[in-house]
């Protein structure tokens, strides 16, 4: 839970200087937070979507470059029909009336994930959001949809071998930065710090690759509640640990 500190006390003591570049964050505990209050799960993913804002309001007035949100796994298609197609209705009303809020802030979305299996209307709301924010110049809003970790490193692998096979002569030599740039986020730094929600200590299968130096955050507030003031207490965290990437420091 969210300590006491006033949250203009927190965000005082934040350094410009040494905020994470990219932040991802793994939203979870809408259920749990529905279930507490005895309400049908779609309140607890509508509450979600209110987190959602407070916390790209929050990373935008920060200046932090990158932010990258779990939205919906290749693995949530298993839950029931009817709460799939809950998520997804309430998908295409925040691109219908969220985006004029993004393009307001300069905030430029992109999303990552195997799109082509979302239903048509998503990604016609998707596409057209991406478009109308793509000049934008000041934060970068990823939204993983479809997404699995190692759903990406399948396609990656997919497409490297495509590559491989239309080369002429011998085939391009295989390393990390080849297959980097298959990723779905080639064009996105890793992420620096990795937050979840709800307590959970476990990756969930996301971003797999991406966060293998990430520093990693977890609290026990449910993604609903989650607000600026958490954002701070994450972000003060990390700007105390020292990164040393296997080395010594």
């Amino acid at each position: 839970m969210s300590s006491e500190i006033p949250e203009a006390r927190l965000l005082a003591q934040i350094h410009p200087e040494r905020l994470p570049k990219h932040v991802a964050i793994i939203m979870d505990g809408n259920g749990r937070w529905a279930r507490k209050r005895r309400l049908p799960r779609i309140a607890g993913h509508r509450a979600g979507m209110n987190a959602v804002r407070r916390v790209i309001e929050a990373c935008a007035e920060l200046r932090i470059p990158y932010l990258t949100l779990y939205a919906f796994s290749v693995e949530n298609w298993k839950r029931p029909r009817r709460e799939v197609e809950l998520l997804m209705q309430l998908l295409k009303e925040y691109l219908k009336k969220g985006v004029a809020d993004l393009d307001r802030h300069n905030i430029r979305l992109g999303v990552i994930g195997r799109i082509a299996e979302l239903p048509a209307s998503v990604r016609q709301g998707l596409r057209a959001a991406v478009t109308k924010t793509q000049s934008n110049t000041g934060l970068r809003l990823t939204l993983a949809l479809n997404y699995g970790g190692r759903a990406e490193l399948v396609d990656a692998f997919r497409s490297l071998m495509t590559e491989h096979a239309s080369a002429a002569g011998a085939a391009p030599s295989l390393d990390e930065e080849a297959i980097r740039r298959h990723l779905y986020t080639s064009d996105l730094p890793d992420p620096d710090l990795l937050i979840r929600t709800s307590g959970e200590m476990r990756l969930s299968n996301f971003l797999l690759w991406q966060v293998a130096y990430a520093e990693i955050w977890v609290t026990e507030t449910l993604w609903p509640d989650f607000g600026k003031k958490d954002l701070l207490e994450a972000l003060l965290d990390y700007q105390k640990r020292e990164r040393r990437y296997g080395g010594l420091g």
